[in-house]
């Protein structure tokens, strides 16, 4: 009976010590954080409410009171600017992984390796993200910017609220290609469905993505504990196998 009790009491304290942390995560990193997310549970008992979504949205509802402990950004400009303006906990921001952006349609053999559909043009509409909100739309606008083909091409932009829509709008045909998150696309350590070519680094300035605690994380042990399993192996292994760089 001792024993028993023994092994009750040691299961309620682990109850009461596991709690909920809400993690605003930017869409791009919607597949692995969803992973992450199940491997940090079974490892710490804490659970992550995950939210997706535009990180230029999550900033304005960040200042806007929401219940957000933790920001998973798309860039690392964000998390900077709520850190300089007191809205994230000073020392907490960190470089969880640097994006690849890639055109891609869902129609295999449609895009080239090498981008050269983008001068043929032989296309009617073209998705990107809003630049204005999602970094991986203004990593494509300087791509375009940079092959000199952004006042060409850019009369037939599809506009996604977020990069999520974007990748809908080509997945669904509405839009016969378009520049997305090469995590998107990727399918064990490839490229799936469809047909990419995946944008050189060099004509665009590095999609750093940045994670910080909120001021509504501060004391939480949930939140320190997500972000140092963000950090750990099985975290960044899991980063990398959707096309990420640590």
């Amino acid at each position: 009976m001792k024993r028993i009790a023994f092994v009750l009491g040691l299961l309620w304290s682990a109850a009461t010590l596991a709690d909920d942390v809400q993690v605003a995560v930017a869409a791009n990193f919607t597949a692995p954080a969803k992973q992450i997310a199940e491997g940090f549970e079974k490892e710490t008992g804490h659970k992550a409410r995950l939210s997706f979504g535009a990180t230029g949205k999550f900033y304005a509802q960040v200042k806007n009171g929401a219940p957000f402990e933790v920001l998973l950004s798309a860039d690392d400009s964000t998390p900077a600017r709520l850190e300089a303006e007191g809205a994230a906990l000073a020392g907490t921001r960190f470089t969880y992984a640097t994006g690849r952006l890639v055109l891609w349609s869902s129609k295999p053999g449609y895009v080239d390796d090498k981008g050269g559909v983008l001068k043929m043009g032989g296309f009617k509409h073209i998705a990107i993200a809003n630049p204005k909100l999602a970094p991986y739309g203004a990593a494509a606008v300087e791509a375009l910017t940079s092959l000199k083909l952004l006042d060409v091409i850019q009369p037939r932009f599809v506009q996604g609220e977020n990069i999520a829509q974007t990748h809908q709008f080509i997945a669904t045909g509405n839009a016969e290609l378009g520049f997305v998150a090469l995590s998107q696309v990727m399918k064990d350590g490839k490229v799936g469905a469809g047909s990419a070519w995946v944008v050189p680094a060099t004509l665009h300035q590095p999609i750093k993505q940045d994670a910080v605690i909120l001021d509504k994380g501060k004391g939480k042990p949930a939140a320190q504990a997500w972000m140092e399993y963000l950090k750990g192996d099985k975290a960044k292994a899991m980063i990398r196998s959707f096309g990420y760089e640590i």
